[in-house]
């Protein structure tokens, strides 16, 4: 792990976060250029309650992992025999924060006739670095959500059999409905338990944290092979089987053990 800490060690205070919510994380943009100066208009930064505290979680990139459950990936068509974990990335104002207890209109997306839900666990990062063991990959984990990978199928297979990038798939307005932060201190790391996914009351997936093909400890691992990792990275660590799709009107609801639950409704 490099010894950049300074980037990596999570704010401390509310203040901070606030700072870090107006300008985004300090050291991304503004590292990468050297320049500092007047913008010709100001960026609202995205990011999540955090539970418990006054305290927001600010977002810098979505990762999100395809194909984690041995059923899923059957279902899409691939190996599910532990072939290579792929991520792709979904654009930081595709967040939809779901307060809990409260069913969020969530509105039905342009473009698309096949509209899809896909639950999963959402880890997010407190640490970066770049090579991180896998014994070491947890120390990075600030806290734990869920939320919904919404996906419009057809565009994403559409484009997936021209043999191009399938980001206008995944990568829209509002596509990664979330819950709030759960400290890990608070919880715990999520290695197993119930995942499930309703749709007008009816069950739809219903597997068990512990069916990932990679863990999360080994997604960052992973990732941070390809990436430098940074504080503000959250992980979408994949969906179990019997993904389908949703119409206007209907209402998801989401649970893993140990959070509350997610719902919206399409509008």
């Amino acid at each position: 792990m490099s010894s950049r800490m300074d980037r990596r060690d999570f704010f401390q205070g509310s203040a901070a976060a606030a700072a870090l919510a107006a300008g985004g994380l300090a050291g991304c943009a503004t590292a990468s250029t050297g320049t500092s100066g007047r913008t010709p208009f100001q960026l609202a930064g995205t990011v999540i309650p955090v539970v418990g505290s006054d305290e927001v979680f600010p977002v810098r990139r979505i990762y999100c992992i395809g194909r984690n459950y041995r059923a899923h990936a059957i279902e899409m068509g691939s190996n599910p025999d532990r072939e290579p974990p792929f991520f792709f990335q979904k654009p930081t104002d595709a967040i939809q924060f779901v307060a809990p207890g409260t069913v969020a209109d969530h509105p039905y997306p342009s473009l698309t006739k096949n509209y899809h839900y896909e639950a999963e666990l959402v880890a997010v990062l407190g640490k970066g670095g770049r090579n991180i063991p896998v014994a070491s990959a947890l120390d990075l984990v600030w806290g734990y959500s869920l939320g919904l990978d919404m996906t419009r199928r057809d565009l994403q297979r559409a484009m997936g059999d021209e043999k191009k990038p399938w980001e206008i798939g995944k990568s829209f307005d509002r596509s990664a409905p979330i819950g709030a932060v759960h400290k890990v201190a608070q919880t715990g790391h999520f290695t197993k338990g119930s995942i499930w996914l309703k749709v007008n009351g009816q069950t739809k997936q219903n597997a068990n944290l512990s069916q990932m093909i990679w863990s999360v400890a080994e997604q960052i691992s992973k990732l941070s092979e390809a990436n430098e990792l940074f504080p503000g990275d959250i992980i979408y660590s994949g969906t179990p089987e019997n993904v389908g799709p949703v119409v206007r009107g209907d209402v998801i609801e989401m649970h893993i053990d140990g959070l509350p639950n997610l719902s919206v409704k399409i509008v």
